[in-house]
């Protein structure tokens, strides 16, 4: 069967993250997708999946494939997105990563609120820790955490001077399963070009999200990913 080019965002923050603007509510996310015209989505809230479980209310209605995700922090301030086959997965790696969160408290004028909001984008609860604070897991603990429910993991914005494996490690470790690396809007060249300009990562694939802290800034049809069908399985299978 012929691969259909499929418009994806896989790094989208909602209200959740303290850093997202209030008006990132599920609907308002999954909204903006759609006129955007997107194929495929995930909300990778900091540490925290709470606010999935709305997502999937709405999208259930809607034609658009909606991956659970999450962005963790790990204790080298690694930023890694993690991707499950199915919401219940997302939420048990929740469950499992949240006892590491350390007890911060959040300052809402300093970072923003951390909103937890239901399918109506009614405000249900706060998380009161700061969410953006490093997990006390190590990169390799949360590649195994990941790999125990059969998701897949992804370094973040790899191009960035922060918060990135190559600026924080120096290096992709080769011990670890990883074939695709994320990069930020702000580089503006094709798969070719990135591998030329970084030799280094020249054997890697790049999916390149918009990190949107605000609705203005999900993706428009601008990075697209080959699928002879749309669904996570598949996904996982292309990004592995």
């Amino acid at each position: 069967m012929k691969k259909v080019q499929w418009a994806y965002d896989l790094h989208i923050h909602s209200a959740l993250s303290p850093c997202g603007d209030n008006d990132m509510t599920p609907n308002n996310i999954i909204n903006m997708a759609r006129l955007k015209g997107l194929d495929i989505i995930a909300v990778t809230d900091h540490n925290s999946t709470k606010n999935l479980p709305a997502l999937f209310k709405i999208g259930e209605k809607q034609d658009l494939l909606i991956v659970p995700g999450i962005e963790v922090t790990t204790k080298e301030e690694v930023h890694i997105l993690c991707y499950f086959l199915t919401l219940e997965d997302a939420l048990k790696f929740d469950d499992d990563i949240s006892k590491y969160l350390p007890s911060i408290s959040n300052d809402n004028e300093l970072f923003g609120e951390q909103l937890i909001l239901n399918e109506k984008d009614k405000v249900v609860g706060e998380i009161k820790n700061l969410l953006i604070s490093a997990l006390d897991l190590s990169v390799d603990e949360i590649f195994l955490l990941v790999q125990e429910k059969k998701g897949i993991a992804i370094p973040a914005h790899v191009d960035k001077t922060s918060f990135s494996m190559i600026s924080n490690l120096g290096f992709i470790p080769p011990h670890l399963p990883i074939s695709t690396l994320e990069v930020s809007r702000k580089v503006h060249m094709n798969q070719k070009e990135m591998k030329k300009s970084w030799k280094l990562l020249k054997d890697y694939h790049f999916i390149q999200s918009s990190d949107a802290h605000y609705l203005g800034d999900i993706l428009e049809r601008q990075s697209f990913i080959a699928l002879e069908h749309l669904n996570i399985r598949e996904l996982f299978h292309t990004m592995r």
